[in-house]
């Protein structure tokens, strides 16, 4: 079979399997998407929270009915569909109308939440306009499944696409695309949170970059620039995160190339600019636009969303922390260290493409980065660290790339070595 019917056969499967769990992937935050996306289509408060509420709550008992079919004590007792959502329904709407009463009923998410709160969602238009065409036409629990399966079958597709710009095999681009759909980034990314379409950007940025890196500088440059001016829409901190991170990536491969007697690159030099670019547009539109401020993420965190005092020295607080947090998460690590062994797989393959091994590590590095942003051992870290998944999605391909050559002396594919010579 040709390439590209492989690629749709793996993106079948992985959609396919998705039926398995329709409802219950939700998290706390992702009723404010949903809700900022009915609104964005004309529905009232009211309306987009019921209707947003219904889908919650019809996640929760779906969860609350598997979970009582296999306990032990209790799966022989009646079916707690029907008293979950209705005690689900009530404390929530109930929530939402006295808040409403209260004269809460600015913006466009309902008031789940404290206004100081519910103020860092709304500066997030990109996630939700995703959204709005497909819980227009297919409803709330459809549309969102959809959109979902969509957003995590482009991510595969994405990697596929960059490993073959790096002229690596097909089997192996294949891996790499099958490696995002089952390490922890697939289900992430089927995840109704901006995480699915934060990845996707991204590796749309690191496509770009090893475009760039290929010779085709323009094609790659406008790809990392619409990416990234697109991640600010989603989520403004991973646009400053991911442009400063390819503005060092650049600047390292700059330096180390010159001192090798080396000419940086017409794509590499492009691509550090449009990185530093990104950093200062992105600080500079959101202070233009009044988001929300980094201190006020800072009291978010530490006064566990706002339900308590603001802290007066929340900087040596948040350093405190941060100091315990990586001591802990180490540890944990070391005890199921998958993580640290694929991280490491991932840079060794890499090393093997210097150039562009530094810019797909930029990338993963956004992942820590984000998670040091909110260093709560409670927070399902996989969600915030992510995209450090990245660096073995893309660079296990490229550490077995020559084990396999050897083996079954496969001829070289895609663009051609001089292509892969230049990203070295």
């Amino acid at each position: 079979m040709r390439a590209r019917t492989w690629v749709l056969l793996l993106a079948a499967v992985f959609a396919l399997l998705q039926f398995a769990c329709v409802t219950g992937r939700d998290t706390p935050d992702s009723k404010n998407y949903v809700a900022y996306a009915l609104t964005l289509g004309g529905a009232g408060k009211r309306e987009a929270a019921a209707a947003t509420i219904d889908w919650t709550c019809a996640g929760r008992a779906s969860q609350a009915r598997r979970g009582q079919s296999v306990d032990v004590v209790r799966f022989h007792r009646p079916d707690p569909t029907a008293r979950v959502v209705a005690e689900c329904r009530a404390d929530a709407l109930g929530r939402v109308e006295r808040r409403l009463a209260a004269g809460q009923t600015d913006g466009h998410i309902p008031p789940f939440m404290k206004p100081r709160l519910k103020r860092i969602f709304e500066v997030r238009p990109g996630y939700p306009v995703f959204l709005l065409p497909f819980v227009t036409t297919l409803g709330v629990t459809w549309g969102v499944w959809t959109a979902s399966v969509l957003v995590a079958v482009a991510g595969g597709v994405l990697v596929f696409l960059i490993l073959r710009t790096l002229a690596v095999s097909v089997p192996l681009a294949l891996t790499g695309q099958a490696l995002y759909y089952v390490l922890p980034v697939g289900a992430t990314a089927m995840r109704p949170m901006t995480e699915g379409l934060m990845l996707a950007l991204t590796l749309a940025a690191v496509w770009g970059c090893a475009l760039a890196l290929s010779g085709r500088v323009r094609a790659g440059t406008a790809l990392a620039g619409g990416g990234l001016l697109a991640l600010f829409t989603v989520k403004h901190s991973q646009s400053l995160f991911l442009g400063l991170t390819l503005a060092v990536a650049g600047t390292t491969v700059v330096v180390l190339r010159r001192r090798r007697g080396r000419a940086p690159g017409r794509g590499v030099v492009a691509i550090t600019v449009v990185g530093c670019c990104a950093a200062l547009g992105t600080m500079l539109l959101a202070r233009l636009l009044h988001y929300p401020a980094e201190s006020e993420s800072l009291q978010d965190l530490l006064t566990d969303h706002f339900a308590r005092p603001d802290r007066t020295r929340p900087w040596p607080e948040f350093l405190h922390l941060q100091g315990n947090f990586w001591l802990e998460w180490a540890r944990r690590q070391a005890g199921q260290p998958l993580f640290v062994a694929a991280l490491a797989a991932g840079l060794w393959g890499a090393l093997r493409r210097p150039a562009f091994g530094c810019f797909l590590l930029a990338a993963a590095a956004t992942g820590f980065l984000t998670h040091a942003g909110h260093p709560d051992i409670n927070i399902w870290g996989e969600r915030l660290i992510v995209l450090a998944w990245l660096l073995p999605v893309v660079g296990v391909p490229l550490l077995l790339e020559p084990v396999l050559r050897r083996t079954l002396a496969l001829p070289a594919q895609g663009p051609g070595r001089r292509a892969a010579h230049s990203m070295r």
